[in-house]
């Protein structure tokens, strides 16, 4: 199981779902009800995201090839949308509140197995 973690080594999400196929980006967290506050999802390649037909709210961190952070969107909430800034190519989606100690800036690690 893969995780997320900041440079100083604090777990953002200890459990990370991957959507990296057309079908699985294009799905993303549609149908689900909630998304746990240990669980995130990245999705790559990826540029921009919505929020129409979701059913809950998230935090949502627009990555560059280093993952580092470019943008953080907290609380989007359904039927939104969010652009992310250039060189974005990485998305993050976590749970509501999950990205508040994160900050523009912020270096992320993918540690486990992808």
């Amino acid at each position: 199981m893969s995780r997320i973690l900041t440079k100083d080594g604090s777990v953002v999400v200890s459990e990370v779902l991957f959507a990296e196929t057309l079908s699985a980006r294009m799905k993303g967290l549609l149908g689900r009800k909630n998304l746990p506050a240990n669980t995130g999802m990245i999705i790559r390649p990826c540029r921009s995201i919505h929020m129409w037909f979701m059913q809950f709210p998230i935090d949502v961190a627009f990555l560059n090839p280093e993952l580092h952070i470019l943008k953080i969107v907290p609380n989007l909430r359904p039927w939104q949308i969010a652009i992310a800034p250039r060189k974005t190519t990485t998305v993050l989606e976590t749970a509501a509140g999950t990205l508040k100690n994160c900050s523009v800036g912020d270096p992320l690690f993918i540690k486990g197995e992808i």
